[in-house]
């Protein structure tokens, strides 16, 4: 059995979250702060590829990076990289698609907070940097640890735009879903089965880190609760 299609699917899944962790906590932030119809409008342009099917994903993303069209063909003859059909194409498809899984629950998560911390850091003279990472980010900690396990699932089981802008090549582009299908399609049916237990192994491996993490950081809450004298 060939282990690539684990790696490749791992590492673009692993880069991509990295990605859209950054970009979409960045992008929650700022669009939490605007007015209310710049905001809208910027909410659904960044939550498009969610509701957008992901093969239509995959052929904007063949229009803005093909060889045959302008910023890809820059990109190929400045610096002689292709950026379709290799394995890292796969992570320009997969940051695309849980991009907004990432955004819209950091956003949720940032406009629940309770400004009032905010306003009382600026008070004691603590910098924006330090509210944000200190005080705002810790208190956001259950959103954006949610948004960013749903973004990596997500990643992992991309199939639709990453056959189309990565293709499948085996070695070289193969990914856990587009192995599972051409598995189906050749009727290697046995091997395509253990793909998909490989794939849902991984996913509850996540979702049951997700819990524990969850459960942990309720025990100290309880703990303190108790030495209060609200607790049993």
């Amino acid at each position: 059995m060939d282990w690539y299609p684990l790696f490749n699917s791992l590492r673009i899944a692993l880069i991509s979250s990295a990605i859209v962790f950054f970009t979409g906590i960045f992008a929650a932030y700022y669009v939490a702060r605007l007015n209310r119809i710049v905001k809208g409008a910027l909410d659904v342009l960044l939550t498009l590829p969610l509701v957008l099917p992901p093969t239509v994903v995959g052929y904007f993303l063949l229009l803005l990076l093909g060889p045959t069209h302008p910023f890809g063909a820059w990109i190929l003859s400045a610096f002689g990289t292709k950026l379709v059909m290799t394995w890292y194409a796969g992570i320009f498809a997969a940051s695309v698609v849980a991009f907004p899984l990432m955004y819209r629950t950091a956003r949720g998560a940032f406009e629940s907070f309770d400004e009032t911390l905010a306003y009382s850091g600026k008070t004691l003279g603590l910098s924006n940097f330090y509210i944000f990472w200190r005080i705002r980010m810790p208190a956001c900690k259950q959103g954006i640890l949610a948004g960013t396990v749903l973004a990596f699932a997500r990643a992992l089981g991309e199939y639709g735009a990453t056959s189309m802008v990565a293709g499948y090549t085996p070695g070289k582009t193969a990914t856990i879903s587009t192995t599972v299908y051409q598995l189906w399609r050749t009727d290697n049916d046995a091997l395509a089965f253990r793909w998909v237990l490989v794939n849902l192994a991984i996913s509850a491996a996540v979702l049951l880190t997700v819990n524990m993490l969850e459960r942990r950081n309720k025990a100290p809450n309880r703990g303190a609760l108790r030495e209060r004298g609200y607790g049993g």
